[in-house]
């Protein structure tokens, strides 16, 4: 599911095959003021390195293959082919030099398994055509004030392990309408261990992530670890927008859940060209994408900030 057939995403994801290596120098510039992002001061960070000498490490190597072994593992058992075949495709891809591209044997492999979004969100326990109605009365509230629905929608959801918003009509425009263009995009999400890279691909008005690492490694069988639902049915009449989530809660919490929520305003709702633009070329123009500017936005914005303790103290 993760890409639409003909989108040239291909050379983009190929490029963060082998992520865990180097480190980045971050500049400091204002962000999105409206929406309440903070800016801190430009630090270096490091990125894990890959063993001595230079080589890049084998998948055990990721700091993140610990959460995804036992499926890893399940899919070397019952198809070892499959996976031998995998592993020597990442294997080829981690030779080529960063922004090398096979765009057409990516968007092929993207086609295959365009169509299997909704079976496979319904397999993994998520809720299939989950609408608005089945949450709250549509017609009860329309009486309401926008202000009284954000604070319904703020009171139902506060008690629940969940990610849930309400977004000016105006902002979901922007966002929705960049989305048709630019349907899919890498986030970055803060670890102990570094940085873990997830893939977020629209469909319709729902936005589906997993991680990069799920998809490298069991491709079409990689399922939904968060589904971010959006209801513009109140759009017009109330200037609002509801959101809430489903998350795999054996891969993420809600702190982690909300940061990838966040960076979708942040990427999306941006009126810095710059940022934007990263959205662009990771859709459109990968050769030019270069991941490690996500982890500089994300860094200069402050979200994710209480997921990365361990960083935060050294800085103190």
């Amino acid at each position: 599911m993760w890409g639409r057939p003909g989108e040239p995403m291909a050379g983009a994801l190929q490029q963060v095959s082998g992520l865990y290596r180097g480190a980045l120098a971050l500049r400091s510039r204002p962000v999105l003021r409206p929406l309440g992002l903070l800016s801190p001061q430009a630090r270096l960070l490091a990125v894990p390195r890959g063993p001595a000498g230079g080589g890049e490490p084998g998948l055990e190597g990721n700091p993140f293959y610990g959460r995804y072994r036992d499926k890893i593992q399940a899919l070397r058992r019952s198809n070892p082919g499959v996976f031998e075949s995998r592993m020597e495709k990442r294997s080829e891809v981690k030779k080529q030099p960063v922004g090398h591209s096979k765009q057409m044997e990516f968007i092929k492999y993207m086609e295959e398994k365009a169509e299997a979004l909704g079976t496979k969100a319904s397999k993994e326990g998520f809720t299939k055509d989950k609408t608005l109605d089945s949450i709250l009365n549509v017609e009860m509230v329309k009486e309401k004030t926008p202000e009284e629905i954000k604070q319904i929608w703020k009171q139902y959801f506060s008690a629940k392990d969940t990610v849930y918003a309400v977004i000016p009509a105006e902002t979901f425009d922007l966002i929705w309408k960049r989305s048709q263009n630019c349907p899919s995009f890498l986030c970055a999400l803060p670890r102990k261990e570094g940085y873990e890279f997830f893939v977020g691909q629209w469909s319709g008005t729902e936005l589906h992530f997993t991680a990069l690492i799920n998809i490298q490694t069991r491709g079409e069988t990689a399922a939904s670890q968060l589904i971010l639902y959006h209801y513009p049915e109140l759009q017009k009449e109330k200037g609002i927008v509801l959101m809430t989530a489903e998350m795999d809660s054996s891969f993420l919490n809600v702190p982690a859940a909300q940061c990838l929520a966040n960076q979708v305003q942040l990427f999306y709702a941006t009126d810095h060209p710059e940022t934007y633009g990263l959205v662009e070329s990771f859709n459109h123009r990968p050769n030019e994408f270069k991941y490690m500017a996500v982890i500089a936005e994300l860094e200069q914005s402050g979200l994710g900030r209480e997921l990365r303790p361990r960083w935060d103290s050294d800085k103190a």
